[in-house]
């Protein structure tokens, strides 16, 4: 494997596209430390010393690496542009037009693409103003005892919320560039890059802790064992055989070629872990703004807020299966794969074109979502569990999605530099 990053780096196209990879990312890293103008850093990092913060912000602070709680420019991260991103997908169900955009190929997607960054500019400012009022508001750090923003005129927060608006616009753009220019898809490669750059410090922190050399052992073996897991799972695939018969045009016949429809045990993705995560900080949000002694909210903070809670473990796992089945039937279209192979000649041996095909499709992916959303929410508990029980907290990143988002990035990153080192060379990474 090191000699085929070797032979990456002598090839002189490769070797570029890497270079202006890596770049983009090194900018990305430096924007996530440029304070915000109006935000005191060196109070937000007497703040950051004093309080762990606002656990209901603990998934964007993750995907923007730490930037969030420091208040910099790229504050909001790439969480816009995936929020964005996964409402127009959703809203394909809901509105036929967005449908018919996504039918007609490179045109239609450049449309829903455009759209997305209009969505994800207007989600950037309701984020910044949110994210502003929470730190003005102290809720940003609990028991902070200086202001994070001395100055609080609305000139001042206007010019916060517009540099934050900004910076998000600007990730967006450098994630594109990575896509054009560089190796791999930039948004996946800068949340990859946010994610794996808070891993350092978080293992730093239980090695300094009581009983650091143990805890430090055990989260390192969970970790390997959870990415063994999950590189496992992600490679497997169920293989659906597809034969398309012949036909004749003109003198020449085509067709009579076979294939298969690759189905991955994990159609979803991560998505169902960060749409359970949201959900489940819902109650939290209501409960910051309720009386803190009144029952309701004790029993919210107690039952459903605290992740050790056995109610709030069960809703996680009903929450991941629930939204695995719903994405997975939003993303894949049965009726729609069946209608394209009817179309070309293809068909399923043992199964007749049209309405079967459909069918069975349906059939084999309700059957294979089943261990796919089981594998999920065991991915997403096992370092919850095990921290919660080793005492290390449960705000470090080596949560399920994190773990999730690293390896599976990772590996298509590095099989689209094998697919280009084979271009070259005729050899992968592995001979």
């Amino acid at each position: 494997m090191l000699s085929a990053f070797v032979r990456a780096f002598r090839t002189p196209d490769l070797r570029r596209k890497l270079l202006f990879t890596i770049g983009i990312m090194v900018i990305f890293r430096i924007g996530s430390f440029l304070p915000t103008p109006g935000v005191s850093y060196p109070n937000v990092q007497t703040c950051i010393d004093q309080t762990k913060g606002n656990d209901l912000l603990g998934l964007v602070n993750l995907f923007s690496g730490g930037a969030l709680l420091k208040l910099s420019v790229f504050s909001l991260g790439i969480m816009p542009y995936i929020t964005a991103s996964i409402i127009v997908q959703l809203l394909r169900v809901v509105i036929p037009r967005f449908e018919e955009l996504h039918k007609e190929g490179q045109s239609g997607t450049a449309k829903l693409t455009q759209y997305t960054r209009y969505l994800t500019i207007g989600l950037a400012i309701l984020q910044s103003t949110t994210i502003i009022t929470v730190a003005r508001s102290g809720q940003l750090f609990q028991s902070c005892t200086v202001d994070v923003i001395p100055n609080d005129s609305w000139y001042i927060l206007l010019i916060m919320v517009i540099t934050m608006t900004a910076g998000t616009g600007l990730i967006m753009w450098l994630g594109e560039l990575i896509t054009e220019r560089g190796v791999g898809n930039g948004m996946s490669l800068l949340i990859f890059t946010s994610i794996a750059a808070s891993f350092p410090t978080a293992l730093w922190s239980i090695a300094q802790g009581n009983n650091g050399a143990f805890k430090f052992i055990i989260v390192l073996a969970v970790i390997v064992l959870v990415v063994g897991m999950v590189v496992f799972v992600e490679q497997s695939q169920r293989r659906i055989p597809v034969q398309y018969a012949k036909r004749m045009v003109g003198r020449r016949m085509y067709g009579g070629s076979s294939t298969y429809i690759p189905i991955k045990i994990n159609m979803a993705g991560v998505i169902p872990i960060i749409f359970a995560s949201s959900l489940l900080a819902v109650p939290g949000l209501l409960a910051q703004f309720g009386d803190q002694t009144s029952g309701w909210v004790q029993w919210i903070s107690r039952y459903l807020v605290s992740p050790s809670a056995p109610l709030h473990l069960a809703l996680y796992v009903f929450l991941i299966i629930f939204f695995c089945y719903f994405y997975t039937a939003i993303t894949f279209n049965p009726d729609e794969v069946a209608d394209n192979m009817k179309k070309y000649g293809g068909f399923i041996p043992g199964i007749r074109a049209g309405r079967p095909t459909a069918e069975y499709l349906d059939f084999v992916i309700s059957r294979i979502t089943a261990p796919g959303s089981i594998y999920l929410a065991v991915v997403a508990l096992i370092p919850t569990i095990v921290f919660i029980v080793l005492g290390v907290g449960t705000n470090i990143p080596f949560g399920g999605s994190s773990i999730l988002i690293v390896v599976g990035v990772g590996l298509e990153t590095v099989k689209q530099i094998e697919s280009q080192l084979q271009q070259r060379h005729y050899e992968g990474f592995l001979r």
